[in-house]
């Protein structure tokens, strides 16, 4: 049996190949080299997700570190760890003085329908601190006092956002996680659990990236705008509930820059930032991103410049060596969100 799924799941990886090559998808040497890169990121943390860190009796926080999935946000730390909707948890650490924080219960069908619904949240508004700054939280189906995260019949997982504003000061939390009355010790490698395990990683790999690629094509409807979609499918693949958000796809000629201004509503925290078509987060070392606290702002409006160069204006964000992709803006907590003007102009017309 190890035999077989160990070919089934190379073939499977195979397939997942035709994601990069799919109708639409940017055949630039870059783009295809990020294509092939990000479905090798994401073989990687699936199999540890599904092989080495999946057993629901014993959980352990992740962090995301090492694979970018789906715009994910350059300013987060974000923890993952998978349970079960029928046990109880018992998440305990230290709040950190990091600018905020969520954790959702979820239900992961990425490998399936491309889908992964919130099945309870709690966040910032709503959690209980002890005076020495550690906390407690219980996430299980039965309701509990104190901070208590929902499970669902079908929660497979728990997502945790931790949310920088000024990466020079503010400290995460640390966060443990254990099941409450479970086994003393883990089960034992089977043939069978191999199998399994290979078979849900392939199919995570390759739902996940023809889930964000049908994104990306969608978005390409209005490119170099920031239009409100509709936050259901977001919601659907997992979206933070507190975060409203605004996708788009940009396409630039050489010596073009897009423009993009909207006022700014008052919120705990927003951040724009440039993504490949892939949907991952571009190089985090280069200035691909600026939130509430990094943007400089005229009038109490935001003004954001998307250009290969520097245009000593506005905010300007680096298209990494790109002509194209993707782009995302997050309003958190607002009660307002305002839809950005864009626009595509000479990059001589505003330096």
């Amino acid at each position: 049996m190890p035999d077989q799924a160990w070919s089934q799941f190379c073939r499977a990886l195979e397939k997942a190949g035709e994601v990069v090559l799919s109708d639409q998808a940017p055949d630039t040497p870059l783009d295809r080299a990020e294509g092939y890169r990000y479905l090798a990121r994401l073989t990687r943390e699936m199999l540890y997700s599904c092989l080495d860190n999946a057993d629901p009796d014993f959980p352990r926080f992740h962090e995301l570190d090492l694979v970018k999935i789906g715009a994910d946000n350059p300013d987060n730390v974000y923890l993952s760890a998978n349970i079960r909707g029928d046990r109880t948890y018992r998440i305990t650490g230290t709040r950190g003085t990091i600018a905020y924080f969520s954790i959702g219960s979820k239900a992961n069908r990425y490998a399936k329908d491309g889908t992964m619904a919130s099945t309870g949240e709690l966040s910032d508004a709503g959690l209980t601190i002890a005076p020495d700054g550690t906390v407690e939280i219980i996430a299980s189906a039965a309701p509990q006092d104190g901070n208590w995260l929902p499970l669902a019949p079908d929660s497979t997982g728990l997502v945790v956002r931790q949310t920088y504003l000024d990466r020079t000061t503010e400290v995460p939390g640390r966060w443990h996680i254990e099941q409450v009355g479970g086994p003393a010790e883990p089960a034992a490698l089977t043939p069978e659990f191999l199998a399994k395990a290979l078979q849900r990683a392939a199919l995570s790999v390759h739902g996940t990236a023809a889930t964000f690629a049908h994104w990306t094509r969608t978005f390409m409807a209005r490119p170099n705008e920031l239009p409100d979609f509709g936050q259901e499918m977001f919601q659907r693949a997992g979206g933070d509930p507190e975060i409203f958000y605004l996708h788009g796809y940009w396409v630039l000629k050489p010596g073009e820059a897009w423009v993009i201004e909207t006022d700014v509503p008052d919120c705990p925290y927003w951040n724009f930032q440039l993504d490949n078509w892939w949907m991952e987060s571009l190089d985090h070392r280069r200035r691909i991103t600026v939130n509430k606290h990094t943007a400089s702002l005229s009038g109490g409006r935001l003004t954001i410049v998307v250009a290969a160069e520097d245009p000593g204006v506005g905010n300007w964000i680096d298209t990494c060596g790109h002509s194209s992709g993707t782009a995302l803006l997050r309003w958190l907590g607002a009660a307002e969100h305002p839809i950005p003007k864009c626009r595509v102009v000479p990059l001589e017309e505003i330096r």
